[in-house]
């Protein structure tokens, strides 16, 4: 089984990356948060930084486009080329709302016949692989199978399937009917995304779906970054070394960022999912969401790592 970390805006840049390729093996791929495509900007500086080779050493990453202008993906992508990478993925699976109003990500899918000329347009002038990060439809599932029968003009590098629609966000259960059915159809390799949070989901997606040998893990791993160590080898996550994790994202963050409350921002986002690893962990949770100064947030940690257990 092959492993993708999928990406996650504000969450998954280079810094937690790194210290996650540090500390946890099992990943075969990550995947960066979406870079908008613009040709009159070009990239901004924190997009650049992200995914500058320098700051990806020792790991394979797979740079996310978002856009529905072929243009502008083409401009970008060969920017992206340049700069060694053999492969992009394209997003069409953000859901948030910001970004489906434009027709991007998710809200891409409702312009059937602009994704296909759209998708002609970029694969006629390929440099590089192209994959496909997409949701089953915008409203209805039954939408997903017009969108096989266009992605199946493409020689799509691998189409990763999140079987939910974009009104689901991240609500309701996936779709495995649909998915089931995009197995039998698609002609593309075909990668699977979606609530996978545990070892034990994991033996019961691939008793259900044993032909699949990749898998995109994001919110499972983000909660427990040892989950994919844990499915291979059986071993749990150990605190000492989810401490070690922590400190090393938490260090980097106050090397690279200005002011405290830039840290503290980026910590507590990070914590909104660590957080369920712990037991009784809502007095804890509630201290570090509180935390005002990185001193306060200091203690908070510090007792949160002294008192409670791990359990995934």
């Amino acid at each position: 089984m092959k492993f993708y970390f999928a990406p996650m805006e504000g969450l998954t840049g280079y810094i937690y990356r790194n210290a996650h390729r540090a500390l946890f093996d099992g990943m075969d791929k990550y995947f960066s948060p979406f870079i908008i495509a613009n040709q009159i900007d070009g990239f901004k500086t924190r997009d650049l930084r992200d995914i500058l080779p320098e700051n990806n050493q020792g790991l394979v990453l797979v740079p996310q486009v978002l856009t529905n202008n072929a243009k502008d993906f083409i401009y970008t992508s060969k920017k992206i080329n340049s700069m060694g990478y053999n492969e992009i993925n394209l997003n069409l699976g953000c859901p948030s709302g910001t970004v489906v109003s434009k027709n991007r990500g998710s809200g891409f899918l409702a312009k059937k016949e602009e994704l296909d000329a759209f998708l002609e347009e970029i694969f006629s002038q390929a440099m590089t692989k192209i994959s496909v990060k997409t949701r089953i439809g915008k409203d209805h599932p039954e939408e997903f199978y017009d969108l096989i029968n266009i992605f199946n003009k493409y020689p799509v590098e691998e189409l990763i399937i999140h079987p939910r629609i974009q009104k689901d966000f991240y609500k309701n259960k996936p779709n495995l009917q649909i998915f089931k059915d995009a197995l039998g159809l698609s002609k593309n390799t075909v990668c699977y995304n979606g609530d996978i949070f545990t070892s034990k989901d994991y033996v019961k997606f691939h008793e259900d779906f044993p032909s699949v040998d990749t898998l995109m893990l994001g919110r499972g791993l983000l909660m427990n970054p040892a989950l994919v160590h844990e499915i291979k080898n059986g071993t749990k996550l150990e605190k000492n070394l989810l401490k070690e994790f922590h400190n090393k994202i938490y260090n980097d963050y106050k090397d690279i960022l200005s002011g405290e409350r830039n840290v503290l921002f980026k910590m507590k986002e990070l914590w909104f999912y660590m957080i369920n690893v712990f037991t009784d962990n809502e007095k804890h949770a509630k201290k570090i969401k509180k935390s005002q100064r990185l001193s306060d947030y200091d203690e908070a940690v510090s007792r949160l790592f002294e008192e409670q257990p791990v359990e995934t």
